[in-house]
């Protein structure tokens, strides 16, 4: 079976069992169509383009279905602006919101004033931090990938590739971002498994421009590190340039996360060794499914499944 066909049954066979293999059940609402709202980070970033394409194109598919409002912020860390367009869509009265928080706990009271109006609010790509939901008295599904078990799979990868007591640095997301935490525990359960040693751990807020910065900084602070983990594709592509500015290109291995279109070459020329694809282009199109069958049910909120997973998957340089 050719690779991608592989891929194609196997992600097939994992929505299949989370119940996230399409629309053949939704339905239009009395009333009309169902009205959702998407509210993702920056409409910048590589990966949201590819969650925001495939979401207007599901969406095309079925126009009879629901209506999409899609509304993205400008930088990673725009919290204040995501809360003013989940407030709006309150005000319009949208059915149910989709949102990939900046922030997961400084969105929990806004997405409290969505529920408490009857809209079905569902997470993607960062879930909103439990005690938060706890304090709040919500339950907001997050649909996704376990973004823990995807780092721990690129971290073991790493660690085959390095001699024990290897000094390794993580470069992480934003911390105020709960699948950046998860990434960095999984990153760094994968080493301490390995004996390896992780001698820096700073944040690169998800953006090149501040993985190069972060990654350069440890390459001069640590002379005998030998490789350096980066919690997306972004930072990985800043953290290869700082290794080619330090001239230590080939003695530094670099891995990501998310698999986007531009670290493709990184990966088949091996200055990225290895990256984890959590199908990205189809995290929005995952939410809205959830969001549309608890809508077209009548499902209440609290009655919605906590966690509802999506695949994973290692990639790494073809053989």
């Amino acid at each position: 079976m050719k690779q991608g066909m592989r891929r194609r049954v196997m992600v097939a066979g994992a929505l299949a069992a989370a119940g996230l293999v399409g629309a053949p059940w939704v339905r239009a609402a009395q009333g009309g169509p169902v009205k959702i709202g998407l509210v993702l980070k920056s409409l910048g970033d590589p990966f949201t383009v590819e969650m925001t394409r495939a979401a207007q194109n599901y969406q095309k598919h079925y126009t009879s279905q629901f209506s999409l409002t899609l509304r993205g912020t400008t930088s990673e860390s725009d919290t204040a602006s995501q809360i003013r367009m989940v407030d709006d869509m309150i005000k319009a009265r949208m059915d149910a919101i989709v949102i990939a928080p900046t922030d997961s706990k400084a969105l929990t009271a806004v997405v409290a004033r969505g529920i408490k109006a009857g809209i079905i609010v569902i997470t993607i790509d960062n879930p909103l931090d439990d005690a938060a939901q706890d304090a709040a008295h919500i339950s907001v599904p997050f649909v996704g990938p376990n973004n823990r078990k995807g780092a721990t799979l690129v971290g073991r990868y790493l660690a085959s590739k390095l001699l024990a007591g290897a000094q390794v640095g993580i470069v992480e997301g934003s911390t105020a971002d709960r699948n950046a935490r998860e990434r960095t525990a999984g990153f760094s359960e994968a080493m301490n498994a390995a004996d390896m040693k992780i001698v820096a751990v700073r944040s690169g807020e998800w953006e090149y421009a501040a993985g190069r910065d972060v990654a350069s900084k440890m390459l001069v602070e640590n002379p005998q590190l030998r490789a350096l983990m980066c919690a997306n594709d972004n930072m990985a592509m800043g953290a290869v340039d700082a290794i080619r500015d330090a001239g230590r290109t080939g003695g530094v291995l670099v891995t990501g996360y998310n698999d986007i279109e531009a670290v493709k070459p990184l990966i088949a020329d091996g200055r990225v060794l290895a990256t984890v694809d959590q199908f990205g282009e189809r995290q929005a199109v995952f939410g809205m499914d959830v969001a549309l069958k608890a809508v077209t049910e009548g499902r209440k909120q609290s009655a919605l499944s906590k966690v509802i997973e999506t695949p994973l998957q290692l990639i790494t340089r073809p053989a």
